[in-house]
């Protein structure tokens, strides 16, 4: 895996045009799992406990640098309540990325994991990369969520899985990182001819290829 060097996120990243990709990432679940902390411990190192219900979307901006390329994300917070389902869904579309999150310490965010995974599939691109991530593992003692449960769910979904905290900054730049990665991987794969002979054009999606093992919370 390449290094990562990251510039410090600034005003100036949503007007910078001076990037090789552009990636367009989602983070999804329930209310309350931690999506905003998630996206402010990773866009701008701060975390405040005080929850904030996201009122329909909202997106951050911030400039990476991965596989010698300087890949500019921008990374939609979509609000996990019922009522906002048609004005989020709209923006999975043209998304190439998703965090699909959970709350460990609430087996309901879990439950609903399968949901929200058939959402991405009826209104994503057939080749968008997903990582389940169970967050808030800093809440060992509330914990209702099991990492086995997790790790096997992912598996059955086909996708990657990672423990994180937005609070402890445990796994949450390295979930980033990892799905960039992914993208790059994937995109480079659809580049060469002998990867997909006859293909659509399409790049494959992440169950075509085996995933490392899933990385747990450590906390």
């Amino acid at each position: 895996m390449a290094s990562a060097s990251e510039s410090p996120a600034s005003p100036r990243d949503a007007a910078d045009q001076n990037f090789d990709y552009m990636f367009k990432l989602l983070l999804i679940g329930n209310s309350s799992v931690g999506k905003t902390s998630f996206l402010f411990r990773y866009a701008d190192d701060s975390f405040t406990p005080a929850f904030v219900s996201t009122v329909g979307i909202d997106f951050k901006v911030k400039t990476v640098y991965r596989h010698d390329k300087r890949i500019k994300l921008q990374i939609w917070d979509t609000a996990g309540q019922e009522r906002y389902r048609t004005i989020t869904t709209a923006y999975y579309r043209g998304a190439m990325g998703f965090l699909l999150m959970y709350d460990i310490s609430n087996q309901e965010s879990f439950t609903a994991v399968q949901d929200w995974a058939t959402q991405i599939k009826t209104y994503s691109w057939d080749n968008a990369q997903v990582i389940l991530v169970g967050n808030k593992c800093d809440l060992e003692d509330e914990r209702v969520v099991p990492a086995e449960d997790g790790r096997r769910l992912a598996d059955d979904l086909g996708f990657e899985f990672f423990e994180a905290s937005a609070k402890e900054n445990v796994n949450v730049k390295q979930v980033f990182e990892r799905l960039v990665d992914i993208i790059c991987e994937k995109m480079s794969e659809s580049l060469e001819p002998s990867s997909s002979p006859g293909s659509n054009g399409k790049a494959p999606t992440l169950g075509d290829a085996p995933h490392p093992q899933p990385s747990s919370c450590g906390c």
